[in-house]
C-alpha cells in the first residue's frame, strides 16, 4: 500500500576518508563534538586519537592485534549499551585489511575466490551493526596513497600525495548519510551526500559542520518506536504485524526482544485457558445445585 512520503528524523552515518595526514581523526573528532557530550572512540590507530584528548573529551577503546568483524560488532554493541550520543570509528579500514580482517580471513582459508562465501555473512554482521545502531557513526577509512606531478608557483614540477580509493570493501559508501574526501591541506569535499548541504563545496571539518548535520537529520517526524511496537503486543497477531513492520536490516537487533515477548505471550495463553474451564466447572455446579 502506497502511502504519502515524509523525512523521518535519523542518525548520522558519516564516512571521512584521506591519506596519512589529512585530518581525518580530528575532524571525525571536530564533528562529533556537535552531537553530544557523551563522545565514544574505537581506535585502531595505535592511540592516535588520544592524542587530541587535550581538545576533545572523549572516551576510548583500543582495538589492537585483531581486527575482526566480531570484534568491531562487539565494540558497538558496548558503546550503545553505555549511553553514548556519538561514536567514532578510526577507523574501518582495517576491518577489511587488517590483521585478522575480511581480506586475511580469505587469505588463511587459501585465498580462492569459494571462499568469500564465508567471509562475505561476517562482513556483513559488521555493517547491518553499522547501519541498525542507535547511534550516531562516524566513521574514518584509509585511502589508497598515490603521488601526482605538479606544477609549483615556480613552475617546477612537485609531487603531490593525493589519497584515491577508500580502503573498504566497494559499496559500503551506499549505507552512509554522506562521504567526506579529505586532502593532504585538511580540505573536505564531498563523493556522497544525501544532506545537500555540502555538494560542490570544499570545507574545513569542525564543530559547526556537526551543527549542520545535527539539524538536518532531527528536521523530520519521529521514526516509529519498533522495539515499542513488540513490547506492547497483546496477542500473537500485534506481535506479528510489530515484527513485519521492522525493515530486514534492524530485524537482527530486535529478534531477541520479539523472542522475549513471543514467550510472554505464549505464558499469558497458558494461564489464561485453566481460568476459563474453571469458571465453566463452577457454573455447571451452581446449576446442578
Amino acid at each position: 500500500m502506497f502511502k504519502k512520503a515524509q523525512k523521518q528524523k535519523s542518525k548520522l552515518r558519516l564516512g571521512i576518508d584521506g591519506p596519512s595526514g589529512s585530518g581525518k581523526t580530528w575532524g571525525a573528532l571536530a564533528i562529533a563534538s556537535a552531537f553530544g557530550d557523551k563522545i565514544a572512540v574505537i581506535d585502531t590507530e595505535c592511540g592516535s586519537a588520544s592524542l587530541y584528548s587535550d581538545h576533545f573529551d572523549f572516551d576510548v577503546l583500543e582495538l589492537r592485534d585483531d581486527f575482526a568483524p566480531e570484534r568491531y560488532v562487539e565494540a558497538i554493541r558496548m558503546a550503545e549499551k553505555a549511553g553514548y550520543d556519538v561514536l567514532v570509528i578510526d577507523s574501518i579500514s582495517h576491518e577489511w585489511e587488517g590483521v585478522g580482517g575480511c581480506l586475511d580471513i580469505q587469505n588463511r582459508l587459501g585465498g580462492r575466490y569459494t571462499d568469500w562465501a564465508k567471509v562475505t555473512p561476517r562482513h556483513d554482521l559488521f555493517v547491518n551493526a553499522l547501519v541498525s545502531s542507535s547511534l550516531h557513526i562516524i566513521v574514518t577509512l584509509r585511502t589508497k596513497t598515490e603521488y601526482v606531478i605538479e606544477k609549483n608557483q615556480h613552475g617546477k614540477d612537485t609531487p603531490r600525495k593525493v589519497g584515491t580509493a577508500p580502503k573498504q570493501r566497494d559499496g559500503l559508501e551506499y549505507e552512509l548519510t554522506a562521504v567526506f574526501n579529505l586532502c593532504p591541506q585538511h580540505i573536505a569535499s564531498v563523493s556522497k551526500d544525501r544532506t545537500g548541504l555540502f555538494d560542490g563545496k570544499d570545507f574545513r571539518l569542525d564543530a559547526s559542520v556537526g551543527r549542520e548535520l545535527l539539524a538536518w537529520l532531527d528536521s523530520g517526524i519521529a521514526p516509529p518506536d519498533h522495539k515499542a511496537a513488540l513490547n506492547t503486543a497483546q496477542d500473537m497477531q500485534q506481535l506479528s504485524d510489530a515484527w513485519n513492520a521492522i525493515p530486514s536490516h534492524l530485524k537482527r537487533d530486535c529478534l531477541p526482544l520479539k523472542e522475549a515477548n513471543k514467550a510472554r505471550l505464549a505464558q499469558a495463553e497458558q494461564t489464561a485457558v485453566p481460568v476459563k474451564r474453571k469458571r465453566r466447572a463452577r457454573g455447571k455446579v451452581g446449576e446442578a445445585a
